[in-house]
């Protein structure tokens, strides 16, 4: 049995990440201080015998120290940390700078000093494809020089280099995700989340930034966990970096508007905004290469348009 403790275990990914490790039969302990993270999204494991749960900030390098503690004091030391404690909001970053720093770069620096104390040798970092910046080639995880054009993927890129610097000096393994624009249930931010809450508005029109062609890939949380924990069994180097998402050149922000519109609110009109791109610091399109995650094993079951629809399905019918 290992024991993976997990930062924003009460967030959308977190969640799902918890419920996975505990369903194979592992021990988890995380933290959330639910600025993004809900009680409810934890409400399947919380009370298992196999979960301990903490609520405290990861910015703060003491208290996570102490919460790691509390976690190994109830189930030995940590195997692995997972931090996916972040920012997750590109437009709240461009707002006020100080977002991604403290809770995208304090909160990994925190976590590693933590680990440092506490004796982890494996770390697992989410990044993001945000770390490439506006690239007119196929990204791969070797492209380079890597120029990020918001502070959300400078805030990523820089948790990237601490987490490198670390497997030099105390940690054995680490793995960085960098991840596509995910989607599903308990989701807290994006274009789908933004256009769901509009419509339950009842408004006589959707608005839409850009004009309509910015074109992501989507990959459902599902399958994002699946590859996270396939990643972190089957890649053995020191350092390991996967780019994640579905294949082919993805979805476009039309194409979210016209089906979400089809599922809550039939006849709304869609007016986009115009240019071509949503706002500061938003890339509207690249390509995206997961030739290396599919060369260790792993491809997705969904493409990105059908990640999309399976995912409407979802948020349809949340309350949040």
């Amino acid at each position: 049995m290992i024991h993976h403790f997990i930062t924003g275990v009460a967030g959308f990914i977190g969640s799902h990440l918890a419920e996975r490790l505990i369903a194979e039969g592992h021990r988890v302990s995380g933290v959330d201080d639910f600025s993004l993270g809900r009680i409810e999204n934890i409400a399947a494991v919380h009370g298992h015998g196999r979960f301990f749960f903490v609520r405290g900030d990861v910015s703060d390098t003491a208290q996570v120290t102490r919460i790691l503690q509390d976690a190994t004091e109830w189930g030995a030391k940590p195997d692995v940390v997972w931090h996916m404690a972040a920012n997750s909001d590109i437009a709240a970053g461009v707002a006020d700078a100080t977002v991604d720093f403290r809770k995208t770069l304090q909160t990994t620096f925190a976590t590693l000093q933590a680990s440092k104390t506490a004796g982890v040798r494996r770390f697992a970092l989410a990044s993001t494809s945000a770390v490439y910046g506006e690239r007119h080639d196929v990204m791969t995880e070797d492209s380079g020089p890597l120029l990020p054009i918001s502070n959300y993927g400078a805030a990523k890129l820089a948790s990237e280099a601490l987490v490198s610097a670390a497997a030099e000096t105390f940690l054995e393994r680490i793995w960085i995700f960098r991840f596509p624009n995910v989607i599903g249930s308990r989701m807290t931010h994006g274009a789908l989340y933004d256009f769901r809450n509009r419509l339950r508005q009842g408004s006589e029109s959707l608005s839409v930034l850009g004009d309509g062609t910015q074109t992501k890939p989507y990959l459902h949380v599902s399958e994002l966990v699946d590859a996270i924990r396939w990643i972190a069994s089957n890649a053995e180097d020191r350092r390991n970096v996967y780019n994640i998402g579905p294949e082919g050149p993805g979805t476009k922000v039309s194409l979210l508007a016209e089906k979400i519109i089809a599922r809550i609110s039939p006849g709304t009109a869609i007016v986009y905004s115009g240019g071509d791109r949503g706002w500061v610091g938003d890339v509207p399109r690249f390509t995206y290469s997961t030739r290396k995650l599919a060369a260790l094993g792993w491809g997705p079951k969904l493409t990105s348009d059908e990640a999309v629809l399976r995912a409407i399905e979802e948020i349809a019918g949340d309350v949040g």
